[in-house]
């Protein structure tokens, strides 16, 4: 099995990645732009693996993309690149409609081309994944859950940038026959996670004493799925989830942004008790402009269909995932001294006058 995966260096990317190549044994061709998100570190335990390759390219880049299909011949291409901080999106709208919208239009495209060429079992055997969020569903309220069925109410320009590439690959399936499965997941957390996403950002803050800073009252709730959970939910949907199908991926974990910073506090409360309580540094900030109130997955499409389970609660994944940013300083304090050090992104100017 030869498979292509776009955003392979970022965070969810390079779970799947070490997922597929040291566990599943896949041959695979990591492609990355390697912006600020993309880190090489994070592929570190398998930089020598003989069944893993990387190439610096740009999934904007035409020539690049079609290039990387001719040399590689992949049975099956795995599309995670985008740029997907919410917070960044409401100051530079512009980057996120380039990558996510026209990025995934070309590499629909380089597929289809690729795929045209292709005869026999290589042409039948091959499936392209387009790996999705379920911001593109909207705010739910207190009741109810996002479905494979859910309109689209997307409100950030992330998640309309993200909606509108799920809707391109969509009818590249049903106009050209392109084999092509969609997944929408809920909030990821775990190792190798970039510090400016609300846990590693509250763990290193609580870790170097900075104020652990919450949106408004701190009451709006996220479903969390453990990194390594959803890399396997995506090898898994890939390899048979049905064309033209989409399926979401969730961890049935609900949680108030509140209740997770001061469930981290606890953590660090125990683990580095010389600066406990963290939970007096927390320090509630003006609300980000259109934040959905409530997400949560319904993941029994995944679940029944394929047999996938999340093997980690919330518990047990963030007591993991705390555990890892204590131990793996080497990662992540080239980020914090020299990429992002915690500051407040996403702020509108107010208009003068």
């Amino acid at each position: 099995m030869r498979i292509l995966v776009t955003g392979g260096a970022g965070f969810i990317g390079s779970a799947l990645v070490r997922h597929l190549v040291g566990d599943v044994g896949a041959e695979v061709l990591t492609v990355d732009k390697l912006t600020y998100a993309g880190n090489l570190a994070s592929l570190k335990s398998i930089e020598n693996a003989p069944n893993h390759r990387f190439l610096r390219a740009d999934i904007c880049d035409v020539a690049a993309m079609h290039a990387a299909f001719d040399e590689f011949r992949p049975d099956r291409v795995m599309h995670l690149a985008a740029e997907s901080h919410v917070d960044r999106s409401i100051t530079g709208a512009g980057e996120f409609v380039q990558t996510n919208v026209i990025g995934t239009f070309n590499m629909l495209e380089a597929a289809r081309r690729y795929w045209d060429q292709q005869t026999g079992s290589a042409k039948e055997d091959f499936r392209f994944l387009h790996v999705s969020t379920d911001e593109v569903y909207g705010s739910l309220g207190e009741d109810g859950l996002f479905t494979e069925t859910t309109a689209y109410d997307p409100s950030s320009p992330y998640s309309a940038s993200k909606a509108a590439s799920d809707h391109l690959a969509t009818a590249w399936h049903r106009t050209y026959g392109l084999p092509v499965v969609l997944s929408n997941c809920s909030n990821n957390y775990g190792p190798y996670h970039f510090p400016e996403k609300l846990i590693p950002l509250i763990i290193l803050n609580a870790l170097e004493g900075k104020q652990l800073p919450i949106y408004g009252n701190g009451v709006n709730v996220r479903d969390w799925l453990y990194v390594d959970d959803h890399a396997k939910a995506l090898h898994l949907i890939a390899s048979r989830g049905r064309l033209g199908e989409k399926y979401n991926v969730g961890g049935r974990n609900e949680r108030r942004n509140i209740d997770v910073v001061k469930r981290i506090c606890e953590i660090m409360d125990r683990l580095r008790p010389n600066s406990a309580p963290h939970a007096q540094l927390i320090h509630h900030v003006t609300d980000r402009p259109g934040h959905d109130a409530r997400y949560a997955i319904d993941a029994t499409k995944l679940e029944r269909e394929l047999g996938w389970r999340a093997q980690e609660n919330f518990d047990t994944g963030i007591e993991k995932t705390v555990r890892w940013y204590l131990e793996n300083q080497w990662w992540w304090e080239p980020l914090r001294g020299g990429v992002y050090a915690g500051e407040r992104l996403g702020v509108l100017e107010q208009p003068k006058g």
